[in-house]
């Protein structure tokens, strides 16, 4: 009986590393292949975006954003866990059928049962095919148009729905943002430019087969799960059953399906649980040297797993918020060891949650100064902010 391969800790930080683009050495050539050595970027934040692939790439904010709006080569798409991701512009047929596909579905119900719930219809779904040809329609003929534009054009995306009522979070919220979702998480239009610069999201929506020349061609759904669980074994493995579970948003069932698609082998990890990798991945990648980086909130890297012992050890609490959100986070030789935080005068500070090394804190400070600098004064403010950088220990920045 042959022993299963061995893939520990130490590897699984050096394959972070490597394939992450975040060693010096390792840097990606463009922002669409930083993009795709993550698989997607996180979009929930738009400065996110530029902050990722600055950190992967060296990229400026003009280069991530002529990337996004003129070539194009990477394209925001509402996916995984009704998320707003940048993916590689090749890997969207695979997203349309499997991720984006359930997520359409999804909202597409939800918004149905809000709108005979609030009284605006008595049949919802009619009312959601009908609000969405209607968008469709006008986008075709006008051409982009923003969210406002839309509204003050279609009289139904006017109407308004109640959420949780009574609550002390409770709002009267406009439909129209719901109708967009549905729409955007099925592929039919996407965020075209945006009218807010880079820390703001305004998008001018379009259809989809305007921005990028073609009508979408979903990939169907089993082939769609499989092209996107191999992505994620390239860049991430090796990861476990429930990590792809909960990055997906996806079941149980597809994520095992698309496993033995992609014939996916078991490794055995430190701790004695059993990872996944692709069959010609199971040698292990040269150690690439020490090195350190800054990375935004919600980050790819430190979201991507759902078991995250090997690259966080005790410090979830510091780095992420009751919800599960990430925020800016400071990695040294694959480890998270702090977050980082901006002065009002645009200054990158380094708040450590451990004691560093001498030459391991110098990278860190190496990379808050040139962060600083390609920020040049202008300050991002993340809604996710760690509760390590929210504690405001001053005493313990560097």
């Amino acid at each position: 009986m042959t022993a299963r391969p061995r893939i520990g800790d130490e590897q699984r930080r050096a394959r972070l590393a490597v394939r992450h683009a975040l060693a010096p050495e390792h840097q990606a050539a463009s922002v669409s292949a930083a993009t795709e050595a993550v698989v997607a970027l996180h979009a929930t934040e738009p400065a996110n975006v530029h902050l990722a692939a600055f950190a992967r790439s060296g990229a400026t904010r003009d280069e991530v954003d002529h990337a996004l709006y003129v070539e194009r080569s990477v394209v925001k798409q509402l996916a995984m866990r009704r998320t707003v991701f940048v993916f590689p512009r090749e890997l969207l047929p695979a997203v349309w059928g499997s991720a984006s596909a359930r997520v359409a579905r999804q909202q597409r119900d939800r918004l149905a049962r809000d709108v005979v719930k609030e009284g605006i219809a008595a049949d919802g779904p009619a009312w959601v095919d009908e609000a969405t040809r209607a968008v469709l329609a006008l986008l075709h003929e006008r051409g982009p148009l923003s969210t406002a534009e839309l509204r003050g054009e279609l009289p139904s995306l006017e109407s308004r729905l109640t959420y949780a009522e009574g609550k002390a979070y409770g709002a009267n919220i406009p439909i129209a943002p719901r109708v967009l979702t549905t729409l955007a998480a099925s592929g039919a239009v996407l965020r075209g430019d945006n009218d807010g610069g880079w820390k703001l999201s305004r998008p001018r929506w379009t259809v989809t087969s305007h921005w990028l020349g073609s009508e979408p061609q979903p990939l169907d759904e089993r082939a769609g799960y499989a092209t996107v669980v191999e992505a994620w074994l390239r860049a991430f493995g090796p990861g476990t059953e429930a990590d792809l579970v909960w990055w997906l948003g996806a079941t149980t069932g597809a994520v095992r399906r698309a496993l033995t698609d992609v014939g996916a082998v078991e490794v055995d990890l430190d701790g004695g649980g059993t990872g996944l990798v692709l069959p010609d991945d199971v040698d292990p990648v040269p150690a690439p040297g020490r090195w350190a980086a800054l990375l935004p909130a919600l980050d790819p890297t430190t979201m991507g797993w759902k078991e995250r012992g090997f690259y966080l050890g005790s410090h979830a609490g510091l780095l992420f918020d009751r919800n599960g959100n990430a925020g800016p986070t400071a990695w040294l030789d694959g480890r998270v060891v702090g977050g980082w935080t901006q002065k009002d005068d645009g200054q990158v500070v380094v708040v450590p949650c451990e004691e560093l090394d001498a030459a391991g804190a110098r990278l860190l400070e190496r990379q808050a100064a040139r962060l600083t600098e390609w920020l040049d004064g202008d300050v991002v403010r993340t809604i996710y902010q760690s509760p390590l950088v929210r504690a405001g220990d001053s005493s313990s920045s560097m």
